[in-house]
């Protein structure tokens, strides 16, 4: 079922008194039976569509509930237009067109340009400066197979480093922070699983159809367990590099050590991950407590200097 189709099924009922669920179909190149299914969902959408039978029968709003399009005020339209074109950025389709199109047609001649005015005032450009070339053709072809509930075929990085061969039916994408990942249920694992995007790769969409399972929401907020895996460590850093170190802590954790310098309570979790963006800093940044810590750093700086 697309949105699409869905919107422009309410937008021809606005316009029109009544239609027929024949000409809908043609229209829409569907069975009249589709047509049946989508007039239940926009009802269930609390849209109130009758159905008249008989000669000159046909689908209608009632009309105590038809929206005028002076219903959407200058902030609701702006908004709805700052997400749809922060969404196409990455994910494109003539769905996102077609929707684009359909709430601009929402737009008084005499708002149009205070609308354009507002919704460009917040930009959200979900694309990476740099980094994996396959991200937006990997989530166009998902979008794809989510939609014609096909497998996909990948290969997919573990921790270890191992690439592993796998099938999986793709049931969500998820934009979390600055990372995507899908979720689907993995034939290998006979689970559902959250898929990193890019540690995702040769993917491809099957020709096997695959009929849709009940799947649980992906598990998202981890924010009580990595409260409870973080070490407070004391580092001091140059203030070359405090840009970088406030997108893991807050001004309150900061305080300055002269002209140069900044002491910094710094949230850390013991692991490959954590020490990495610590060793990343290089000279700039030198831990100062826990003891453990500062021992830990120095051997992993030993090790990288001995490759060379």
């Amino acid at each position: 079922m697309k949105v699409d189709r869905l919107v422009s099924i309410i937008l021809l009922l606005l316009e029109k008194e009544r239609i027929g669920a024949q000409e809908l179909a043609e229209k829409f190149e569907v069975s009249p039976r589709t047509i049946y299914r989508d007039i239940d969902v926009i009802n269930m959408a609390g849209i109130p569509v009758c159905s008249i039978s008989g000669v000159g029968g046909g689908f209608e709003i009632m009309e105590q509930y038809k929206i005028d399009k002076k219903v959407f005020s200058t902030a609701d339209l702006s908004v709805i237009l700052m997400g749809l074109s922060s969404l196409s950025n990455m994910i494109r389709g003539d769905e996102l067109v077609n929707a684009f199109a359909k709430v601009k047609s929402f737009i008084p001649a005499d708002r149009a340009k205070d609308i354009e005015l507002k919704a460009n005032q917040i930009y959200i450009d979900l694309s990476p400066w740099t980094g994996n070339r396959n991200v937006q053709p990997y989530l166009e072809l998902i979008k794809r197979a989510l939609q014609e509930h096909k497998l996909l075929s990948f290969a997919y990085l573990d921790r270890a480093g191992n690439r592993i061969a796998r099938v999986a039916e793709p049931y969500q994408l998820v934009l979390k922070g600055s990372q995507w990942y899908w979720q689907g249920y993995c034939h290998k694992r006979n689970d559902f699983r959250l898929f990193k995007l890019s540690r995702t790769s040769n993917l491809q969409m099957r020709e096997e159809f695959f009929t849709p399972r009940d799947h649980p929401k992906p598990q998202l907020n981890f924010s009580d367990i990595l409260t409870t895996l973080q070490t407070e460590i004391k580092i001091r850093i140059h203030k070359s590099i405090l840009e970088r170190v406030l997108d893991y802590c807050n001004d309150e954790a900061i305080s300055p050590d002269g002209e140069e310098h900044y002491i910094v309570r710094y949230p850390l979790i013991e692991n490959d991950y954590y020490y990495g963006i610590l060793l990343s800093y290089g000279d700039k940044c030198e831990c100062l407590e826990p003891l453990r810590v500062r021992a830990e750093i120095k051997r992993r700086a030993g090790a990288i200097a001995a490759l060379y």
